[in-house]
């Protein structure tokens, strides 16, 4: 069984501006981690968070698909495998976002932090949008 989170916004913010928010490294470093992430298929690109005890604060990825400003899906690896699709449509003039996170095997603990980490990590998405 693979499960997976699914996470869906509007926002009133243009496409462009949202688009942005996911695919520029500054902008990224704002509302997920500093980072060396580029939009282009194939780049390797880190996140650094806070290190805790039990977790060093890497997540390693690659990027698998980009279609500019529609789809944006990158490989997100900080001890399991897992894949982070993004989607973006146009919706009465802002933006439409569903976010999924694939790869779980199970609603485990760690599939019910990720979805609680990135229902606020999209919280934070939203706030900078606002101040965009």
């Amino acid at each position: 069984m693979n499960t997976k989170v699914s996470l869906d916004f509007q926002f009133t913010s243009p496409i462009e501006k949202v688009w942005s928010a996911l695919t520029d490294s500054d902008l990224l470093s704002k509302w997920i981690w500093a980072n060396d992430f580029k939009p282009v298929v194939g780049h390797q690109f880190q996140f650094h968070a806070e290190p805790t005890q039990w977790w060093d604060g890497i997540v390693n990825g690659e990027v698998l698909q980009v279609e500019e400003p529609h789809q944006l899906s990158y490989t997100w690896n900080s001890g399991k495998n897992l894949t982070v699709i993004w989607v973006l449509k146009v919706m009465n003039g802002g933006t439409s976002l569903h976010f999924e996170l694939t790869g779980f095997e199970s609603e485990d603990q760690a599939f019910q932090g990720a979805k609680y980490g990135w229902e606020n990590l999209c919280s934070q998405l939203e706030k900078l949008l606002l101040a965009m």
